[in-house]
């Protein structure tokens, strides 16, 4: 088995190195803040009184993928943020956060916004999946 490659003298090919492996540094010794995941959907009275577009509280019925990531002592101005399709990559000066996403997003289409008053970071991200029977929309 050999895999041909452009350059003679790469030792692997582009497609077997995972996505997100270039911001992962295993010697920074900042710390990993807390995050939660949560999923939304949008539902209107088609789905809640009559089921007639076939979703349910499943995953892979979600439109939008939320995370909110805790920063205490965190200035707005202090975070970097970078999102490719499969990873957020999060730095701030004591915290970094490089996150696997569960599902691949729309890396053009998303929202941040920082709660100051909570010292949490906010992101919205849109799910990227085919069309199916259940995601029609």
């Amino acid at each position: 088995f050999r895999v041909k490659s452009e350059n003679k003298k790469t030792i692997w090919n582009t497609e077997e190195v995972p996505e997100g492996s270039e911001f992962d540094d295993t010697w920074d010794p900042r710390e990993k803040p807390e995050y939660e995941i949560f999923f939304k959907q949008h539902v209107g009275t088609e789905d809640v009184f009559f089921g007639m577009t076939g979703k349910d509280p499943s995953t892979a019925c979600c439109e939008d993928i939320v995370i909110k990531i805790k920063l205490p002592e965190t200035k707005y101005s202090d975070i970097t943020l970078d999102i490719q399709d499969k990873v957020l990559d999060l730095r701030t000066p004591k915290k970094k956060l490089l996150l696997h996403l569960p599902y691949p997003v729309n890396s053009k289409e998303g929202r941040a916004r920082f709660l100051s008053d909570e010292e949490t970071l906010e992101v919205t991200l849109r799910v990227s999946r085919k069309f199916d029977f259940i995601n029609s929309s």
